[in-house]
């Protein structure tokens, strides 16, 4: 009898989905679809930024459209070139490609033409103040709306104001500058964007944007149909900060080493750590698109680089807190190479060859002189097996003056050569190890959250969001690692069997080896989805 297979169930649509396929279905755009993403060239890009790069791109992609990169350099005091090359190399690492790439600065003629439009038709007009009132000028232009509304944001907001500031891209040729909730829908509209989507927080702008728009009721400037601006829920991430303004300030005062500070929320940090644009898009994917802002926990990110990772690294060995065990029943100088997988699920990625000698390392935790109950691992007495190598037995141990143990003496059984007992006792514990003769040392950076609490902006009265940054959110140890990692390419990343995932950083050297903890093998968000 041949067995129908379940047909999956369709992904249901998410409410931007539901008003894309809306307009689609009514020819409204006659079937084009054209998003953006225009970030502001002051800073480095976030994980929130990602998540909004992939709602942009990503509807793009489904709905056979097409996205724009566009930066809104309208406050040239903050911005600079390094944040616009930052940019375009974070939305390509991602791995998405723009359309076109445009700057709020390419339509300055355009907007300054509107806006003399706007005064003609009596929409906007020239406002004075005085010098306590606005530092950058004594005039403004203001949009004529409604001094009177309820939506602060109608009460005649600014469109200009007077910027004495050189330009990136423009130099000098403008000393009035426009203000972003101008400047972003005529850009949309200049580039026939159909759905601008943005965050939450401009939901109550929607009505200026929209202001803007519909005062060009001849169409002389934009064509039809105007854009329709969509507000999604922002992404947060506990014990972490989202704003611009404040990992400015790690930065500044010396929290961080920098933007790509693998403490860091920032896409080029989470690089730098380790973590792939895969796993990056499924964290987009699986947070959603809502429509109230959330916090998401940072286990769901760690999560996700997990499965990525279990699933693509090779598996390496690495002792990160090395105490040395001397085989004594193992010549000198003898040496058994094994052929190791570089991954037990996956033999296309080859193997690597593993030295076993007299003198090995063994990781600190993986010994306890007086061993606890269910103690797997090595002890006075107990018996272990080197993965993938051998069982070892611990005989004695060599302490230093002050009683701390600094060696271990062990003695082996050859007939295990492989790992196995040749007369099927049981040995339960299995640790890593690494030959000192052959081990090749690294620094190795060890990362925990930056903040101790989960919402660093949840002050208590008289209190900083500073005081709750980790002191123990680095922590650097010289590690030994197995000769296949002598030589790694930068950027490569491996799972340290038994300890987690890690990169190599881009300071690594030949001979000075550095390597980034991008997550421990603990799970934590797997358990709270078994629970639930």
């Amino acid at each position: 009898m041949t067995q129908t297979q379940p047909v999956p169930e369709p992904k249901s649509l998410n409410f931007i989905e539901e008003i894309i396929e809306a307009d689609l279905a009514s020819g409204k755009h006659q079937g084009r679809i054209g998003t953006r993403f225009p970030p502001e060239p002051n800073g480095y890009l976030h994980i929130g930024h990602a998540k909004s790069i992939c709602i942009n791109f990503g509807l793009a992609q489904k709905y056979g459209g097409s996205t724009n990169l566009r930066f809104d350099d309208t406050n040239p005091a903050k911005e600079d070139v390094e944040y616009v090359d930052s940019i375009r190399e974070d939305v390509a690492w991602l791995g998405f490609q723009w359309a076109g790439e445009h700057y709020a600065s390419d339509y300055f003629q355009q907007l300054y033409d509107y806006a003399e439009y706007l005064i003609q038709e009596g929409k906007a007009y020239v406002c004075d103040l005085k010098d306590d009132e606005i530092k950058d000028g004594a005039r403004v232009l203001r949009a004529k709306i409604d001094v009177q509304s309820p939506n602060m944001n109608l009460r005649d907001p600014l469109m200009y104001r007077i910027r004495r500031v050189d330009h990136h891209r423009t130099g000098d040729a403008w000393p009035i500058y426009p203000m972003y909730d101008y400047a972003h829908g005529v850009s949309d509209a200049i580039e026939c964007i159909t759905h601008s989507i943005c965050t939450l927080e401009f939901e109550d702008h929607r009505p200026l944007y929209e202001w803007f728009l519909n005062q060009d009721v001849d169409g002389k400037f934009f064509a039809r149909p105007l854009p329709r601006q969509i507000e999604f829920a922002r992404l947060n991430l506990t014990h972490t900060v989202m704003s611009k303004r404040r990992l400015l300030l790690l930065v500044q005062e010396g929290h961080v080493t920098g933007w790509d500070d693998p403490r860091m929320p920032t896409i080029c940090g989470l690089r730098r750590r380790g973590f792939t644009p895969e796993s990056v898009r499924t964290f987009a994917e699986r947070v959603g698109v809502a429509k109230r802002d959330m916090v998401a926990d940072v286990s769901l990110l760690e999560h996700c680089i997990r499965e990525d990772r279990e699933a693509r690294a090779p598996r390496a060995m690495a002792v990160l807190r090395p105490l040395k065990v001397v085989i004594t029943n193992l010549a000198e100088g003898e040496t058994h190479w094994l052929e190791l997988p570089f991954h037990p699920e996956k033999p296309e990625m080859g193997t690597r060859r593993v030295p076993l000698t007299r003198e090995i390392w063994i990781d600190q935790d993986d010994f306890r002189e007086e061993a606890p109950k269910k103690w797997f691992r090595l002890a006075p007495g107990a018996e272990v097996r080197l993965r993938g190598a051998a069982l070892v037995r611990c005989e004695e141990l060599v302490k230093a003056a002050d009683g701390q143990v600094v060696e271990l003496r062990c003695t082996w059984d050859p007939q295990s050569l492989g790992g196995n007992a040749p007369d099927g006792r049981k040995v339960k514990g299995t640790i890593h190890w690494v030959s000192a003769v052959h081990a090749i040392p690294a620094q190795v950076r060890l990362y925990e959250p930056l903040f101790t609490q989960e919402d660093p902006m949840d002050v208590p009265e008289g209190g900083d969001w500073r005081d709750f940054i980790n002191p123990h959110s680095l922590e650097t140890v010289t590690a030994q690692l197995e000769p296949s990692l002598a030589d790694p390419k930068a950027g490569a990343s491996f799972q340290f069997e038994r300890t987690g995932y890690f990169a190599v950083d881009p300071d690594s050297r030949p001979g000075g080896l550095v390597f980034n903890r991008t997550v421990s093998l603990k799970d934590s968000w797997a358990k709270i989805e078994a629970k639930g």
